[in-house]
């Protein structure tokens, strides 16, 4: 039996559009709790984490809402490594894609705590690598890979204890295809391995999965993060960044399904649901189906 203790964080402070504050509800509504219990899951529901508000303020120095997105990630931070500690599987319900640079961080002061290897599975639209240098909008949304990999502010970039919390070869990315030119030549520089969606069509998501997961240690800690947006906007319309193209329904189920045959899975975010953009919850709905897949939901009949 596995405990998860799911952990809300209902905040829209480092994005562009309000609304990814209502996800954490989104996902309650849509029966997350019963959908884990369906698969032999405990489900210890921690509640809401609180923080600042949004200030609606524009970028100071290529950041908007640093004070507050640092305060929200320490705050998660806090939040995740209470429940590593008491030995659940953290659940970290979003809010906005900033929120993983707390999470992850605790992820990874657990893991070199424990003398663990880290793969960190990216699932998401985007790279977000950008920089105060290179970001458009200075949203910390599209930030967190680099503030986890040492490129940030030292609020964000040190949270885990130690910088960088990540290095870029513990990081596999999936489904990205939409990055911004400066960002694209920084992933190239630090050698980040991607999976973007022109290797999807043209491998199938069955060998990316296989090559992203090749060379995973056998006592590793899998961390996912699940940004709503991975997914094409024709099943999961109610995100702030829709971008078309993505992992149809089934793609997106074998993903989480060979992830759930890994047995490793040890923490997951799930991020950037915005039900203020959504059709009457069915992005939640999708999201909360695709996740009991990640822990055994399958649609395998043969022996």
């Amino acid at each position: 039996m596995t405990t998860v203790r799911l952990i809300g964080a209902p905040t829209d402070i480092g994005a562009s559009d309000r609304g990814a504050s209502m996800g954490p509800e989104a996902l309650r509504v849509a029966g997350l709790d019963r959908a884990l219990a369906a698969q032999g899951v405990t489900v210890h529901d921690a509640g809401n984490l609180t923080g600042p508000a949004n200030p609606c303020d524009p970028a100071i120095d290529g950041y908007r809402h640093l004070p507050e997105v640092t305060a929200w990630c320490q705050s998660i931070h806090d939040g995740v490594s209470a429940a590593l500690r008491a030995g659940e599987l953290p659940i970290l319900l979003g809010g906005d894609h900033s929120l993983a640079i707390g999470s992850i961080s605790a992820v990874a002061r657990h893991c070199r705590e424990n003398g663990r290897p880290l793969r960190v599975l990216w699932l998401d639209a985007h790279a977000d690598f950008n920089t105060s240098a290179l970001t458009p909008t200075g949203n910390v949304h599209g930030m967190p890979v680099a503030c986890l990999c040492g490129h940030g502010p030292e609020s964000l970039t040190h949270l885990s204890g130690t910088a960088p919390a990540l290095d870029a070869s513990m990081v596999r990315q999936i489904g990205i295809r939409s990055v911004d030119q400066g960002e694209k030549r920084f992933v190239h520089e630090v050698g980040l391995e991607v999976y973007d969606m022109r290797y999807i069509d043209e491998t199938g998501m069955r060998q990316t999965l296989a090559d992203a997961l090749a060379d995973l240690p056998a006592d590793a800690h899998l961390h996912v993060s699940f940004d709503v947006d991975f997914l094409d906007p024709e099943i999961a319309p109610g995100v702030g960044t829709t971008v078309p193209g993505g992992p149809s329904y089934r793609e997106a189920q074998l993903c989480m399904e060979m992830i759930a045959d890994t047995g490793r899975l040890a923490s997951l975010d799930i991020v950037e649901l915005n039900p203020a953009l959504d059709i009457r919850n069915r992005t939640a709905q999708v999201a909360v189906d695709l996740v009991a897949s990640l822990f055994g939901k399958s649609t395998l009949m043969r022996r």
